[in-house]
C-alpha cells in the first residue's frame, strides 16, 4: 500500500462473486464515518457486492445511558468495530468500504481504521448536525480528504446545500451530496462524489 492509500493487487483468479477480479490492479481503502446511527451500516449494506460484514451487538440498559438515541429512538443494536465492504468501481478499480463506530467510547479505534485510507465519506444528518463536529475534526485530524452524504431521513426536513455548507463550517470545495443509505443508486452517486474528489487530489 503506497502513502495514497492504494495498493496493487495479485489476484489469485478464483471467483469473482467472491474473490477480487484477475483485471483488478488498484484497490482502495475508503472510510464511511458518521455520528452515531447516522446510517454507516446501512450504507455500506446496500453498496455491497459481497456479503458485508458487520459487528452489531444488541444495545443492553447501560448503553442506553450513554448512547444519545433521540435521533434514532427504535435502534436496538450498535456497531462495536468495525463494517466492511467491497465495490468494485470498475474494471481495474475496487473500493474496499471500511464503516467506524460512531460513539465517542469507540474513537480509539480511528487511529488503526484512519491508517492506509484513501478518503472519507462522511455521514450526516441534517436534524443532528452539530453531532458531526467531533466526527469531521477526527477525519481532519488524520489528514483525510473527505465529501459530506446527507443522509436525508426525513425529506421534509431537508436544508439547501449551502446551509449545510455554513452550518459545519466546510470549505468551498468540499462536496455535498444527498442520499438514502437504504438505496443503492444513491448511496452510489454519494460515494462516487468522494472518488471523484480524491482523484482531484492525487491526480
Amino acid at each position: 500500500m503506497d502513502e495514497r492509500g492504494t495498493t496493487r493487487s495479485t489476484p489469485a483468479g478464483r471467483n469473482p462473486g467472491i474473490y477480487v477480479s484477475d483485471a483488478v490492479t488498484t484497490t482502495a481503502k475508503i472510510l464511511v464515518v458518521g455520528h452515531f446511527a447516522v446510517g454507516k451500516t446501512t450504507f455500506i449494506g446496500s453498496l455491497s457486492e459481497i456479503t458485508p460484514l458487520r459487528t452489531e451487538e444488541k444495545m443492553t440498559e447501560a448503553s442506553t445511558q450513554v448512547d444519545d438515541l433521540r435521533g434514532a429512538p427504535d435502534k436496538v443494536t450498535t456497531t462495536v468495530a468495525l463494517d466492511f465492504g467491497r465495490l468494485t468501481l470498475s474494471d481495474d478499480l475496487v473500493l474496499y468500504l471500511f464503516g467506524t463506530p460512531g460513539q465517542q467510547r469507540f474513537m480509539q479505534l480511528w487511529e488503526d481504521m484512519a491508517r492506509g485510507a484513501l478518503g472519507a465519506l462522511i455521514l450526516v444528518d441534517p436534524a443532528r448536525l452539530a453531532d458531526s463536529f467531533p466526527v469531521i475534526d477526527l477525519v481532519e485530524k488524520y489528514g483525510l480528504e473527505y465529501a459530506i452524504a446527507v443522509n436525508s431521513f426525513d425529506p421534509s426536513a431537508q436544508f439547501a446545500q449551502e446551509e449545510i455548507r455554513e452550518a459545519l463550517d466546510l470549505l468551498p470545495d468540499t462536496p455535498v451530496e444527498y442520499c438514502d443509505a437504504r438505496d443503492q443508486r444513491s448511496s452510489g452517486h454519494a460515494l462516487i462524489a468522494l472518488v471523484r474528489h480524491l482523484l482531484t487530489r492525487v491526480s
